[in-house]
């Protein structure tokens, strides 16, 4: 799967489970580990890992093993590393105190 196609993969499976604020940043030319970002909040830490597996349960099905997982025994702050993109899973509470957004678009 190509990259702008795994992101709107990954942006309709965020969709399907209720992720909200979703938001794919372009780092490519910022970062040499990822070329997007993708963002979403979920409801509860439940929530978040919910989110964080069915992410990367879909992808593997979809022929796109994920290098990693982290945070999702928490469940504040999910990442699934996709290789060329990366997806945060993240309270309101948490994406309010990293503010990733305001942090990559600099």
């Amino acid at each position: 799967m190509q990259t702008e196609e795994l992101k709107a993969f990954v942006i309709e499976k965020l969709e399907d489970m209720k992720g909200r604020d979703i938001i794919a940043l372009n780092i490519s030319d910022k970062a040499s580990f990822a070329d997007y970002m993708i963002i979403c909040s979920g409801n509860s830490n439940r929530h978040v890992k919910s989110i964080a597996q069915s992410v990367a349960i879909d992808c593997r099905a979809a022929g796109v093993e994920p290098k990693g997982m982290e945070g999702n025994d928490v469940g504040e702050w999910a990442l699934v590393d996709l290789a060329d993109i990366i997806v945060h899973v993240m309270t309101d509470t948490q994406r309010d105190k990293y503010n990733l957004e305001q942090l990559w678009a600099e």
